[in-house]
């Protein structure tokens, strides 16, 4: 299962792994669009055995709902990654009352890992794969503040989500020890999609431009393949890699008490917006 699966990094790593004869499940918010990629990976690949499903990340409720008909229909779960994302210039608040950023990057992915644990448990050896950033050791993140209530900036609320993305991975490989169930955190490194030009200026398209190494959307799924699919990973855990290598993560990332609040914060939040709905 692969997330935001109908453009960008998503795009390609649906088609990379299609491509290896995998049964995919493409999760997408649009059904136009998702069908239009879903009908274009299988026929470069001439995979017959790639599905598409509908969920909007923003409501954690549809994932909940999303949740219960995907373990409805499917018996085994082997890699799930955690792609989709978003970026925004102004704040914006969710349905559920909860910044945007953080709410679709990191908090739906939470919730959708932790659903569909029990059935990654079942299908061990299994992988989760969750797509962070290098931003996350510029910026790190506002633990008091992971919502950025008080003080909005874009590139803080997007390394509040991407590091968010460590802490979580971090915690599952304690949660997960002994289950056959690992967890990794990739870096696709500097790309230039949807995601990163969506609603930006003039100005900063064009210092975007001047960044050196910048990747294309292909270049970046290739370490998402390599995690979801490499023998090389069997029974390994806990990595952060970049170009398909171990790379160090913040310091802060590595602390358990950081792991443990962003955890239980995740939870309440959590709980609190699908009691608001029931």
């Amino acid at each position: 299962m692969i997330t935001g699966a109908n453009t960008g990094i998503g795009k390609e790593t649906a088609r990379k792994i299609a491509a290896l004869g995998a049964h995919l499940v493409m999760v997408c918010r649009n059904l136009e669009k998702g069908e239009a990629a879903r009908k274009e990976i299988i026929q470069k690949t001439n995979n017959q055995n790639v599905d598409l499903l509908i969920c909007d990340l923003s409501s954690l409720n549809e994932v909940k709902q999303f949740t219960d008909e995907f373990l409805k229909k499917y018996s085994s779960l082997h890699v799930l990654i955690n792609n989709a994302g978003v970026f925004r210039m102004k704040r914006t608040v969710t349905e559920d009352g909860f910044e945007l950023t953080f709410a679709v990057n990191y908090l739906a992915h939470f919730y959708l890992t932790k659903l569909l644990l029990p059935l990654l448990r079942k299908s061990s050896p299994s992988r989760i794969v969750n797509l962070s950033s290098d931003i996350h050791k510029f910026f790190k993140i506002k633990l008091k503040d992971p919502l950025l209530e008080k003080r909005y900036s874009g590139q803080q609320a997007y390394s509040n989500s991407k590091t968010a993305m460590v802490l979580f991975t971090n915690k599952l490989v304690r949660e997960l020890e002994g289950t056959g169930v690992s967890a990794f955190t990739v870096n696709p490194g500097h790309i230039k999609t949807q995601l990163t030009t969506e609603g930006l200026p003039k100005w900063m398209n064009t210092m975007s431009n001047l960044i050196p190494n910048r990747r294309t959307p292909e270049q970046g799924a290739e370490t998402s393949v390599y995690v979801a699919a490499s023998n090389d990973l069997e029974g390994v855990t806990g990595k952060y890699l970049t170009d398909c290598k171990e790379t160090k993560t913040a310091k802060m990332t590595k602390v358990i008490e950081n792991q443990d609040y962003l955890w239980e914060l995740s939870e309440r939040l959590v709980s609190e917006a699908i009691e608001k709905e029931s």
